[in-house]
């Protein structure tokens, strides 16, 4: 299984493909100015209508790694960007998410990139996980695999009913496994998932150390000041200054 390095869309990233046993994946990678052993590795996930680089990557990107010093991975969905099958993004997914092993093969893809790219620039420092929408369906199995230890996650924009009905059983167990600390968002007026299903999705998660941000609006009206709270969490749990404290806003 080999990688392979192509021309980007965006300056500073560096595409590759990798050939595995079964199929091809996709992705960017992003590198800060120096890196060590040390150096910790963000991993981001896409909605199910965009590609590696969906809003609000790039922006990540660019404050992970010149603000943060930290390495960046983004991967293409099962039909999307470079792999796009047909139409490509909420369309085309609905068909892939029929098939019963497309969560797992996700997860797979995951797996060795993570490993072929750790490897190839010799990263060991710790591990983090950004993904909204599609980039939780996916992500969360990936967060409960245990194949990599992450020290923390931003997720959200998904539940387990209405639109996640179908895969809502799988991704609550899954929670249920991740026990690292988590920043989760919501949206109150979601159009595809609703309260109740969001609400269970969160409270399933292990982690002792989560928190829950909701804000009105629609699916993708997830306000900036919360992709800079993610920015900053991951930061803070990746470097190691994030712990969790309580302070008693009642104490005397």
């Amino acid at each position: 299984m080999g990688i392979k390095w192509l021309s980007s869309e965006q300056t500073g990233a560096q595409d590759f493909r990798i050939e595995s046993d079964k199929r091809t994946i996709t992705g960017a990678l992003w590198l800060p100015e120096s890196i060590t052993a040390n150096t910790p590795l963000v991993m981001c996930g896409h909605g199910a209508s965009g590609d590696r680089y969906q809003t609000p990557i790039p922006h990540l990107v660019k404050r992970f790694t010149l603000e943060a010093g930290f390495a960046v991975i983004a991967l293409d969905g099962p039909v999307h960007g470079l792999r796009q099958v047909g139409p490509g993004g909420r369309e085309a997914l609905a068909v892939e998410m029929n098939r019963p092993t497309s969560i797992d093969e996700m997860v797979a893809d995951w797996l060795a990139a993570f490993s072929k790219i750790r490897r190839t620039h010799g990263l060991n420092g710790p591990t983090g996980y950004f993904g909204l929408s599609m980039g939780t369906i996916f992500g969360l199995p990936l967060l409960a695999h245990g194949g990599i230890d992450f020290a923390a996650s931003a997720i959200g924009l998904a539940g387990s009913t209405r639109a996640g009905r179908s895969f809502g059983e799988r991704l609550l167990a899954d929670a249920a496994r991740v026990n690292h600390p988590v920043a989760f968002l919501m949206q109150l007026e979601d159009e595809l998932f609703d309260r109740d299903g969001y609400l269970a999705l969160f409270d399933a998660l292990a982690s002792t150390d989560k928190r829950l941000h909701a804000n009105p609006g629609l699916h993708p009206e997830v306000p900036a000041e919360e992709i800079a709270y993610v920015f900053e969490f991951l930061q803070a749990r990746l470097n190691g200054t994030g712990e969790r404290r309580i302070v008693n806003p009642l104490a005397e």
